[in-house]
């Protein structure tokens, strides 16, 4: 298994990356059941910390579409209508 790493210090690749490993680990049956239970737990937290980024993500980019689509306050250099 990877080393185990804090969510704040593991990007979302690395547990991608990480929980694809355990589950081919399983699908090939090459974990001994005395793994089992620590391997699914540290799936368990993979999973967490890759759903919480995608939501992370998916927040921030809703926030910036729904930014873009507000009329937002005139700047004087867009006040004078020039073009450039």
């Amino acid at each position: 298994m990877a080393k185990k790493e804090t969510t704040e210090s593991i990007s979302w690749e690395q547990a991608y990356d990480e929980l694809n490993e355990i589950v081919a680990s399983l699908e090939d049956e090459s974990v001994s059941v005395d793994l089992l239970a620590e391997k699914m737990k540290r799936a368990s937290a993979l999973i967490e910390i890759c759903s919480s980024r995608l939501r992370a993500t998916e927040d921030a980019v809703n926030r910036i579409i729904r930014e873009m689509d507000e009329p937002g306050p005139v700047r004087p250099e867009e006040d004078q209508n020039v073009p450039f």
